[in-house]
């Protein structure tokens, strides 16, 4: 869930698909109690959002929607985006310089941890839980999961899925699909060069792969990358002698199989569905898990940036419940890239808009269904321990490749 850089525009298609029955202000608590929260400014403000990690495909039209339904909260809502590797520095600089000129972030748990060890987030709950009336017992399980524990107060989760890690491989090209770790070292001790991934600190499937490992190889302890990763950290080593080389982010190994040079990679499902419907990817390409197969979750979340002014955290604030409602999360679905992608309950496939549900009907997997059912779904790192194994791996495995 990170780089995008084969996302096409789908604006035209949701032209005129507005969110209906959502009048009002969502900073209404139940108490009816301000407490610390600011007011709503009398002028409307002009709002960044920054995006480091993809949320926009998701999320995007959502946001619009607010602006056209609140002119006199957000007079414009302005995107940018970034690489996740650049966020904690920008942030640290424009805080250390008293000018934050980002009001909001769209991340994923690689640029919350980042942002949590440069400690550049503004913590929003509890201080602001009555602006975000029933959030927990509306999440979903796995979503309240990761927002409990990854988010920790600094991070509201907007989208979730299972994530991975899965395979992908070309039937054709592969006569022998591993269906274990140590198949697949052989596999790739076999055929140098035709196993990728990318590297972890930038690229979703990689991040879980690495996460997914310690399940998959019996490991000590899978959430303690420093003392019980002895056998994914010597596993990882040893199938890099066979890997070319890291790309910075999963596109690059996407348009690789694509096009033939690779012949299995690590994905998720978003990332396998998403470049089959783009055509990155062949539609006929496979999906596979491994013996001992458990799922590490992922999520976006929405962080404030420590420094935004009053007047713009009222408008955040409400614009960020918004984008909590089963209306706005039905376009979470997208063109799959984060499957299924809603993180609050009752929010089906019909509320999404007829493209995507058209996509994901076509390029969906009935498979998913039973191996989100009855497969093990764990939380992904705490970003603490996650910042330590993106550094472990650079270190043990990357530099490898330098």
């Amino acid at each position: 869930m990170t780089d995008r850089e084969f996302k096409l525009s789908r604006r035209t298609l949701l032209a005129g698909m507005g969110l209906a029955g959502m009048g009002g202000s969502f900073l209404a608590g139940t108490s009816g109690v301000w407490a610390a929260a600011p007011k709503l400014p009398s002028k409307p403000v002009l709002i960044t959002v920054m995006d480091v990690g993809g949320a926009l495909a998701l999320s995007q039209p959502a946001f619009e929607e607010y602006a056209k339904k609140f002119p006199e909260r957000a007079s414009q809502i302005v995107f940018a985006k970034a690489p996740v590797t650049e966020l904690a520095g920008k942030l640290k600089a424009q805080q250390s310089a008293n000018r934050v000129d980002i009001d909001l972030v769209l991340t994923g748990s690689d640029g919350l941890a980042s942002g949590l060890a440069n400690e550049t987030w503004q913590k929003i709950l509890p201080e602001y839980n009555d602006r975000f009336p029933g959030l927990e017992e509306n999440y979903e399980p796995a979503a309240l999961a990761l927002h409990k524990v990854q988010g920790d107060g600094y991070g509201v989760v907007v989208n979730y899925y299972p994530s991975g890690p899965l395979i992908e491989y070309m039937e054709d090209r592969v006569a022998k699909v591993p269906t274990t770790a140590e198949e697949l070292l052989a596999w790739a001790k076999e055929n140098p060069g035709r196993f990728m991934y990318a590297r972890p600190t930038n690229s979703g499937p990689a991040r879980t792969f690495m996460m997914g490992l310690p399940y998959l190889l019996g490991d000590k302890d899978p959430q303690d990358p420093v003392n019980g990763w002895d056998k994914t950290w010597a596993y990882m080593a040893e199938i890099g002698k066979y890997v070319d080389y890291y790309p910075a982010g999963t596109g690059a190994t996407m348009k690789e199989f694509g096009e033939g040079s690779r012949d299995i990679i690590i994905t998720t499902t978003g990332w396998d569905i998403n470049p089959r419907a783009l055509g990155i990817v062949p539609k006929e390409a496979k999906i596979g898990t491994l013996k001992g197969f458990h799922w590490v979750s992922d999520a976006f979340f929405m962080c404030i940036p420590k420094g935004v002014s009053d007047d713009k955290m009222a408008v955040i604030l409400d614009l960020m419940a918004f984008l909590l409602t089963p209306e706005a999360q039905a376009y979470s679905y997208d063109e799959g890239y984060l499957y299924p992608g809603p993180a609050v309950k009752n929010v089906p496939l019909s509320m999404a808009p007829q493209n995507s549900q058209d996509v994901i009907n076509e390029f969906g997997r009935p498979e998913y269904a039973d191996l989100i059912a009855n497969n093990p779904i764990e939380l992904p790192l705490p970003p603490e321990k996650m910042v330590v194994a993106f550094r472990k791996w650079d270190e043990l495995v990357g530099a490898q490749k330098s």
